[in-house]
């Protein structure tokens, strides 16, 4: 049976979508962008600052699965603009320093709220929820 992953600790779903669903020890997280939880704001400055704060919602939607950054099997990157991929991998390298997953990274026409990035995830849940 499919578990439906919510958490304050990351934004809100701003469409008909769930932060995460765990089903038979994976979790399947939806694209993150560079939302503030908070204020449900995108946040102020370049991809480096998009790139972070994206890994930070991951985190903490990961958190809310039972997984962490180190069970993240897969990546998928979306890029508005393929001139970026530098800046957002040295910021992407610091959460995947060991072991890193594997990853897909592609230019996309259009993010939603005109981000610069977006990334979704597959990960291993290593602490099963009840």
């Amino acid at each position: 049976m499919k578990q439906v992953i919510s958490t304050g600790h990351a934004p809100k779903a701003i469409g008909p979508y769930s932060q995460a669903v765990v089903y038979q020890g994976l979790a399947y997280l939806s694209g993150q962008i560079a939302l503030d939880p908070a204020t449900n704001q995108v946040v102020e400055g370049g991809i480096s600052a998009q790139t972070q704060r994206v890994l930070e919602n991951i985190q903490a939607v990961l958190e809310a699965c039972g997984a962490s950054l180190e069970s993240v099997l897969k990546t998928t990157v979306f890029l508005k603009d393929m001139g970026d991929f530098a800046a957002m991998n040295e910021t992407y390298a610091r959460y995947f320093a060991n072991n890193p997953p594997a990853r897909s990274t592609v230019q996309a026409a259009k993010l939603p709220r005109d981000v610069a990035v977006e990334i979704d995830v597959i990960a291993a849940v290593t602490e099963p929820r009840p």
